[in-house]
């Protein structure tokens, strides 16, 4: 099976192209310009390197959310421009759950959190059943205080493996708070990665998870913040 995968719903941006099971190429971009400044030039690049038939491709995947809010559109943007374009059907995939493939096979919870701002953060709960490389979901996604988080995890009573662009930014507040074990990640798996995107994917095509290019849509899992204050306004007058 050949996948082309995307994931913009962070600070990085990233493409892989995943074949036979295996990743072929991986380009991972975190510095400060715009997704819609880098997205295209390294899909580009990735088709150009690796010699890709696009009109070879079984499918297209990305991260669907939740992240960023301009990072998503620009992203599922791309991937449906890109699969109405080649008549390809697409994968999307949960930001938080590709995440939790940074932590593939670790004992305890393994919990992506992405800062949301205001203390907030998105983020979810995984385990890996022994033997299988596909995340369970023990915490569904959610947008929530971090505080509300961290009891629950204290209750879980497990070791927590964290991962995200939310870690560094309430590192503190994790050690001061957290009462079970946990670890932090390195450089290597801290953020989103296109790989983790296209792996699963690959797993959800096999299962017949695959939709349209019209079907798929972004996950914020809460309303923009423009939204959010304009609602705010009209309910105090």
């Amino acid at each position: 099976m050949k996948i082309l995968a995307l994931d913009s719903s962070g600070l990085v941006a990233s493409v892989a192209y995943l074949e036979d099971e295996k990743i072929k190429g991986l380009i991972n971009i975190n510095y400060q310009k715009t997704h819609s400044q880098t997205l295209l030039p390294m899909l580009d690049e990735m088709v150009k390197t690796l010699e890709i038939d696009l009109n070879d491709i079984d499918y297209l995947a990305c991260a669907n959310g939740p992240g960023s809010f301009t990072g998503l559109r620009i992203g599922v943007a791309t991937i449906k421009g890109l699969g109405l374009s080649i008549n390809k059907e697409i994968v999307d995939v949960s930001t938080l759950e590709a995440l939790a493939l940074n932590w593939a096979g670790a004992d305890g919870n393994i919990v992506p959190i992405m800062d949301a701002r205001r203390s907030q953060v998105y983020a979810a709960g995984y385990t890996f059943e022994e033997n299988s490389s596909k995340p369970v979901t023990v915490i569904k996604p959610v947008n929530c205080d971090l505080s509300e988080l961290i009891k629950e995890l204290n209750a879980m009573g497990k070791k927590v493996f964290f991962t995200g662009d939310g870690v560094p930014v309430y590192k503190e507040m994790i050690e001061e708070s957290l009462k079970v074990p946990y670890a932090f990640p390195n450089a290597a798996n801290a953020y989103q990665n296109a790989a983790n995107v296209a792996v699963l994917a690959n797993m959800y095509a096999k299962e017949g998870l695959a939709k349209k290019a019209a079907d798929i849509s972004p996950v914020y899992l809460r309303k923009p913040q423009a939204e959010r204050e304009r609602e705010a306004m009209q309910g105090a007058n």
